[in-house]
């Protein structure tokens, strides 16, 4: 049986909806990297040296990233050569199956947050402006809401021109309070006073904003080192999970983002925003591949259910939907 086979079998045991979301949601990067995948089988009757320089174009042409690209193909030559394939169209089912070997490499990722069993738990989001940090983090907390987990948000973004604004409206939105100070205060005092109420109030999640002004990283590094001080302090084992949100649509400068504040921060998952609306989807395994940190949630459109989870096998489905729903017919 091919991996595609496998793969539908596997996702028909999940959520539809889940498995649609995905499938809507890598349709640019789907009709871009398995259109040209596609057309390149149907232009070559063996599996060569012409062919695999091909896909390695086709491959960091989709963000997957030069050092992701280079293992890939390695790894799809052995794999070739091992079970003799001939036929480029056999190729396309060991690319996928290759993909997820490479995200998972093997460790038992879970997308869910670090939730405490006793006690609050503390989530740090950072990540630069413009990338939908706010937005996010609304979202989340929709998400842990429908786990009925009581939520609380923490506005540390005080220096951005509307954000403190921006997350109270997000806060309304999904029925969550806001704890904040004028703009321009410290946001170590801000956390300091959002923990303060998140123990009176017997809340299980607080989720805290910060500043992304990337400008000047030296400052943006002492300001998320002092939060994290501040958090550490006041919690045990906190912060429990720091979220570093990034903009599918910028390519390798996310994955520059994520080197930068994985220096000053113990990132530990990261929030994938925008995926819809970028034809370079291999973005997720350049990060995981290159920095070894999961990817927690993808964005996969605009409503506020659109932030899922992610899944190597929805996300694969998502990239191969048409080749996996043609075998199976």
């Amino acid at each position: 049986m091919s991996f595609f086979k496998k793969l539908k079998e596997k996702l028909t045991t999940q959520t539809e909806t889940v498995t649609e979301k995905f499938k809507e949601g890598l349709t640019k990067t789907r009709d871009s990297f398995s259109g040209k995948v596609n057309d390149l089988v149907a232009r070559y009757r063996k599996v060569d040296e012409d062919f695999f320089e091909e896909l390695e174009e086709i491959l960091i042409g989709a963000d997957v990233g030069v050092n992701t690209v280079m293992n890939l193909i390695d790894e799809l030559k052995t794999e070739v050569k091992r079970r003799n394939i001939q036929d480029p169209r056999e190729v396309q089912s060991v690319i996928s199956e290759k993909l997820v070997e490479i995200y998972e490499a093997g460790e038992d990722i879970s997308p869910r947050i670090n939730i405490q069993d006793d006690g609050l738990t503390v989530v740090l989001v950072v990540g630069v402006n413009g990338v939908g940090k706010t937005t996010s983090i609304g979202k989340i907390a929709n998400k842990l809401k429908q786990d009925d987990k009581k939520v609380l948000l923490a506005a540390g973004d005080t220096f951005r021109a509307g954000a403190i604004e921006q997350l109270e409206v997000w806060g309304e939105r999904v029925g969550v309070d806001v704890i904040k100070q004028s703009s321009g205060s410290d946001p170590a005092a801000v956390m300091f006073d959002a923990i303060q109420a998140a123990k009176a109030r017997n809340v299980d999640v607080l989720l805290c904003d910060t500043a992304g002004r990337l400008q000047n990283k030296v400052n943006l590094m002492k300001e998320l080192e002092k939060v994290k001080r501040v958090i550490e302090r006041e919690v045990s084992g906190a912060p429990h999970e720091v979220l570093l949100v990034l903009d599918a649509t910028t390519g390798q400068n996310a994955l520059n983002q994520a080197k930068i504040f994985s220096e000053a921060t113990n990132v530990s998952g990261i929030v994938l925003t925008k995926l819809d609306g970028t034809a370079k989807g291999g973005i997720v395994l350049a990060i995981r591949n290159e920095l070894r940190i999961p990817v927690k949630f993808v964005g996969l459109g605009e409503k506020v259910d659109d932030l899922q989870e992610f899944n190597a096998e929805q996300y694969v489905y998502g990239l191969f939907a048409d080749m996996v729903e043609k075998e199976e017919a």
